[in-house]
């Protein structure tokens, strides 16, 4: 890491001293910082112009990529964004070519129609040029081959952002010159819009290193193949194969069967798994877990999670590629600010919805049953503390699997040095009364009791009645763990983990579901069971083809969390309409005689949501019709 900041500096001041002592320097034709006429002279200048373009992948040089303030995950059945909750259109059914909110601006930097082309017109530049720098040996011949490759995995990673989000989409392979006619450009079908990615990368991984053999950030042959794989196991989903605006080739595959593409998707995922494009593997343990679980073996198993996604220095196995950040220069994040408990001067974001909570397992791997103790009520746990004594599990946080305590701060959970609630979350309320009365009493019964027994209430330090910053309090009962670093003090410094764009585990689920839609079930199981295995789970069993895709897509949501493949995963299988719902707030109250209630309170509304199926794809903004009015509008927005 030291050696390529060194060497950063050293291209910095060749850049100054290539770029800045030019005497007619106002007369250059400017490439952002770079000068075209002198930017192919020099190897070493390409270089650091291809720097700039990995910069740029996500929109800005501070939030590359997906580790952001305003997650991607905070616009599904996963997170909510308590802070901009109305500019994520795609959840408030009024998303709109003239009202993109959060998906036409550099919030979503990454998936944004012009900044993408931004990238793509740097890379076409870069590409354009680059067989004309003077070369003198034959490792200058090398990083040459090896720089135009990384440019076609960059342009094709931007390319399949795009069709991920827009379908078919314009295709430019040469940078534009001043007297093209760009009214002649137009969209290309969904098909060739895959085959033009896939010409990019089979390029790119004709021409990269394996993992290892190139400094930890830049491109190799396994993130290649992949985003091959990503692309490939997309574009079987229901969406494109008939599910909607069937006859539109801009979203929807006219020739070919989905069966081809399935068997794509799983030859693409399956390379990566043999080992064809450098060595990778889960992190952790794969083998059977013990039964039962132990406390000490629940921690062990979560702590691998943790320590997946707070990885600073070299990157282990499971990682494909992904962004490093450097407290206080380069590349930015600051996730524990912009997601850590408010009672620790942060600001609360990305919040865990509860729907998502009951989703994990209890620890020995059965599902969990929020009315366990109460059949048919949805909507309250109570228990007095001698029923806690009883059986610890009447709390709803106890005894769950590994990745809830990897991935959920909940009340109660441990986390960073606060002696007065003893280093734990405090998401919860303290009533200074008995709460036996309010047993058994209907959530509106219980909200009318607590509102006259407001003055008897105390907030918790992480609620929306703290002291300090309420105003940043969770508004669902929860907060995220996942990739927040217990070292680092939010407020004051920014976080040194990795953004993991991709990781082996991806590659095991879309490698499962190929198997599983062809109705070889008991492969795609296999390939589960490796990652629920490392997760501290016992194997799924033989089932039938319903079973299974029920099973691997519960697999996707928890093990991808707050990653983002669940936008893309909502819209591919298209059960938008099915998981997003309006939100309702986990209010927990302690009372004291002992009760302890814990409340979905189905009263109050966290958050309106709502569904329109033309936002299955995004619309193109209004400002880029009006530069190019020759362009088709996907469907619904016409």
């Amino acid at each position: 890491m030291i050696m390529n900041i060194i060497k950063s500096i050293y291209i910095l001041l060749v850049l100054v001293c290539a770029l800045g002592c030019q005497t007619d320097l106002l007369e250059q034709k400017p490439l952002d910082s770079f000068n075209e006429e002198t930017l192919f002279e020099d190897i070493n200048l390409v270089e650091a112009f291809l720097w700039q373009c990995y910069d740029v992948m996500g929109g800005n040089r501070e939030e590359v990529l997906g580790m952001r303030e305003d997650l991607l995950s905070s616009s599904t059945d996963e997170l909510l964004n308590i802070h901009r909750p109305g500019e994520i259109k795609f959840l408030k059914g009024t998303l709109s070519a003239d009202d993109m909110g959060h998906f036409g601006n550099w919030r979503y930097g990454f998936i944004n129609w012009p900044n993408m082309y931004n990238s793509i017109k740097n890379v076409n530049t870069l590409l354009g040029g680059i067989d004309e720098v003077p070369i003198s040996t034959s490792a200058e011949e090398e990083l040459l081959n090896q720089i135009k490759a990384e440019a076609y995995f960059i342009r094709a990673f931007n390319y399949t952002n795009l069709l991920r989000s827009y379908g078919g989409v314009v295709l430019v392979d040469s940078k534009f010159n001043l007297d093209d006619d760009l009214t002649t450009q137009t969209r290309s079908t969904l098909e060739e819009t895959v085959d033009f990615i896939l010409g990019d990368l089979d390029k790119a991984i004709s021409g990269l290193p394996v993992k290892g053999e190139i400094a930890q950030g830049r491109a190799t042959k396994g993130a290649a193949a992949a985003l091959k794989s990503r692309l490939l196991s997309f574009v079987t989903g229901e969406l494109m194969n008939g599910g909607y605006a069937h006859d539109n080739p801009l979203v929807s595959f006219q020739s070919g069967t989905r069966q081809q593409r399935l068997e794509a998707a799983r030859q693409a995922a399956k390379a990566i798994i043999d080992q064809e494009y450098g060595t990778y593997a889960l992190a952790g343990n794969t083998n059977d877990p013990p039964e039962p679980l132990t406390q000490e073996d629940i921690d062990a198993y979560a702590q691998t999670y943790y320590d997946l996604f707070t990885q600073k220095g070299p990157w282990n196995d499971e990682v494909i590629w992904g962004i490093q950040y450097l407290n206080l220069q380069g590349n930015i994040a600051r996730n524990n600010l912009y997601w850590g408990p408010n009672g620790y001067n942060n600001w609360g974001n990305n919040e865990p919805l509860e729907s998502l909570v009951r989703e994990f397992e209890m620890s020995d791997g059965s599902p969990f049953k929020w009315d366990r103790f109460d059949p048919g009520n949805l909507v309250y746990r109570e228990f007095t503390s001698s029923e806690l004594e009883e059986n610890p599990e009447h709390n709803p946080y106890n005894g769950r699997e590994p990745r809830f305590y990897a991935y959920i701060l909940f009340d109660g959970a441990p986390w960073q040095e606060r002696p007065a609630t003893n280093d734990k979350v405090q998401a919860s309320y303290f009533v200074d009364a008995p709460g036996a009365p309010l047993l058994n009493k209907s959530v509106a019964e219980k909200n009318a009791a607590l509102t006259d027994l407001e003055s008897a209430i105390t907030g918790g330090y992480d609620t929306r009645s703290a002291a300090n910053q309420a105003w940043n309090g969770t508004k669902t009962g929860y907060y995220l763990k996942k990739m927040l670093d217990i070292s680092v003090n939010g407020e004051q410094n920014s976080n040194e983990n990795s953004w993991l764009e991709f990781r082996f585990a991806e590659v095991l689920l879309d490698y499962a579901e190929a198997c599983i839609e062809l109705g070889d079930v008991q492969e795609g199981l296999d390939a589960i069971n490796m990652i629920r295995n490392r997760a501290g789970l016992p194997d799924r069993v033989t089932a039938d083809q319903d079973q299974a895709r029920e099973w691997y897509r519960h697999e996707r949501l928890i093990e991808m969390l707050a990653e983002g493949d669940r936008w893309y995963m909502l819209r591919k299988w298209m059960i938008a309409g099915e998981e997003i719902q309006d939100l309702h707030p986990m209010e927990i109250y302690h009372f004291n005689d002992g009760v302890s209630m814990y409340i979905h309170n189905t009263d109050i509304l966290a958050d309106d949501r709502q569904w329109e199926d033309r936002q299955y794809w995004l619309p193109i903004s209004i400002t880029e019709l009006n530069k190019a009015p020759q362009l088709q509008q996907n469907p619904g927005y016409e």
